[in-house]
């Protein structure tokens, strides 16, 4: 049997060969030596390319813009990852939690309030304290299980003595509600409060402006109501927030929305 360094003393011949019938070639980096094992390229890793590719994704992500960002949310999980991140969602109010939004995913009636208060923000969730447990029973009262809408709030942090947000929290917080929206696709959007309802339509009316029809909102029907705090401070508007909830039942119904 030939020896390695008769067999490289070969391959370099047969190469020369070569060369002088159809010219020069070049080799791709490794030279064969007759004195030396031969330099084998072996693939990369499928580990290491996986890291790559992510540094290479995680570089373009880091790039983006927040709207940008907030655009290439495609679920819920996903948005809500990029708001634990947020700091442009956090008021001045320090170490409070992220109160994202709750309930179902699909829900064509979504209720938007106007910012979380001490319990909402303790528990992680909106809309469960006193205020909470009486749009619950307003829900009831029009056929509407909780888990069946979705319910979130402008701002996704509570701030400071549950003060009304104020105009640049609303700017920083709603590109990620309208986000929120358009993921779940409500049929008809049930605001909250006046804050609320301005926010949501650019306006700055009376509540008593807002009330009482439907306004086109990114694809929803979108109505204003009293704020369930409100209610517990005045009892008088009681009546009129029945009212307008009897319209979005029926409003619900003749959409076809799911029951």
């Amino acid at each position: 049997m030939n020896s390695s360094k008769d067999l490289y003393s070969e391959i370099a011949q047969f190469l020369e060969n070569e060369r002088e019938v159809y010219g020069p070639f070049s080799m791709a980096e490794t030279e064969i030596n007759a004195d030396t094992e031969p330099s084998v390229s072996a693939a990369k890793p499928t580990g290491e390319t996986i890291k790559t590719v992510v540094e290479e994704e995680n570089k373009e992500y880091r790039s983006m813009t927040t709207r940008e960002k907030i655009e290439a949310c495609s679920t819920l999980d996903e948005l809500h990852e990029l708001c634990e991140k947020a700091e442009e969602l956090r008021t001045d109010l320090k170490g409070t939690n992220l109160v994202f939004g709750v309930g179902n995913p699909q829900a064509d009636l979504m209720l938007i309030g106007e910012a979380p208060g001490a319990e909402e923000d303790r528990q992680g969730e909106p809309f469960v304290g006193a205020a909470g447990q009486l749009l619950n029973k307003i829900l009831a009262a029009v056929n509407f299980n909780r888990e069946d809408v979705y319910i979130a709030n402008i701002l996704k942090h509570r701030p400071p003595g549950n003060r009304n947000p104020n105009p640049d929290e609303r700017s920083r917080s709603l590109p990620y509600l309208f986000r929120q929206i358009d993921l779940i696709q409500p049929k008809i959007i049930l605001c909250l409060g006046l804050i609320s309802g301005n926010t949501l339509l650019n306006r700055e009316d009376l509540l008593r402006d807002l009330r009482g029809g439907f306004h086109p909102f990114r694809g929803a029907d979108l109505t204003v109501t009293y704020h369930p705090a409100a209610l517990l401070r005045n009892p008088q508007w009681k009546r009129p927030t029945w009212e307008d909830v009897q319209k979005v039942r029926k409003r619900y119904d003749e959409l076809g929305c799911k029951p």
